[in-house]
């Protein structure tokens, strides 16, 4: 709600809210550490997910405009030294991986539980034993006719025929079971592979647009793209060396978000899965 929040606020407050903001932004400079690295670089995602589910509320960062200016006309060596990109980068990672989590948890929950399993297992057992037994009662109805044996290949008819019903009866249930448990039980859902949220198979045309055109969905989507393309430009190369200025307090550049406990590991070796099981096509 960061953007909304600081219109609200102009408007309340007007010139004063200004006045404020400027003051305390006044002696920021790019490397300080109040500033936000993410901001500078792209977007923000406290910015990216306002009034949706995901709301990060508004970013403990400041997000200066002058600074974000005057980062875009530096040159590329220029904004290599510094290294925000990394920083940037580092931060996409993290909400990157945390939304694999979701998905595959929200994946995990579509799946069938172990009755519906057992129960499964059981009805597939029960249709195999009953289907040997038509086979073999089939068999021997042929033989006892050949040999003249007439009512006892009336009985065994018989026997077939119960066997048959009994078949019919639990490949009705197992179909049953098929429509009520899992995916199809949900009311036949999927899980968003780019954001996270359910989607129905069930769902017009209108309400997936509403959702592949929404502001969750297209947040995720373009931190997914932002995370691809700076993984793919620093693969395999050494984090730049910055002084204790430009690293600001947390010696990492700022990033609110990053995992301190790794580091770059030996250029490009970053932890996050990014999407390697293939998802997340734009």
């Amino acid at each position: 709600m960061a953007a909304e929040q600081r219109k609200l606020l102009e408007q309340l407050m007007g010139d004063q809210f200004a006045g404020s903001i400027a003051s305390k932004t006044a002696n920021l400079s790019l490397t300080s550490p109040q500033v936000c690295r993410s901001y500078l670089c792209g977007t923000c995602p406290h910015d990216l997910f306002t009034n949706t589910k995901q709301d990060l509320g508004a970013c403990p960062k400041f997000h200066p405009e002058n600074l974000k200016l005057e980062y875009e006309t530096l040159d590329a060596h220029e904004k290599a030294k510094l290294g925000f990109e990394y920083d940037y980068m580092r931060d996409m990672e993290r909400y990157v991986a945390d939304c694999n989590r979701r998905i595959e948890s929200a994946q995990r929950r579509l799946e069938k539980t172990p009755d519906e399993i057992r129960r499964t297992n059981a009805l597939l057992k029960t249709i195999s034993d009953l289907t040997k037994t038509i086979n073999t009662g089939l068999l021997e109805i042929q033989v006892l006719g050949e040999l003249g044996q007439v009512n006892l290949a009336a009985s065994e008819f018989f026997k077939v025929r119960t066997a048959k019903l009994a078949r019919e009866q639990a490949e009705h249930d197992l179909k049953s079971l098929s429509d009520t448990s899992g995916p199809s039980g949900h009311q036949k859902l999927q899980v968003c592979d780019v954001c996270g949220a359910y989607l129905s198979r069930l769902d017009n045309d209108r309400r997936l647009a509403d959702h592949f055109y929404g502001k969750m969905h297209l947040g995720y989507a373009q931190m997914r793209k932002t995370y691809e393309k700076l993984s793919g430009e620093f693969k395999g190369r050494m984090p730049p060396v910055r002084d204790q200025e430009s690293r600001g307090e947390d010696g990492y550049g700022g990033g609110d978000f990053s995992d301190r406990r790794g580091g770059y590991g030996g250029g490009g070796g970053f932890r996050g899965r990014g999407r390697g099981r293939g998802r997340g096509r734009w």
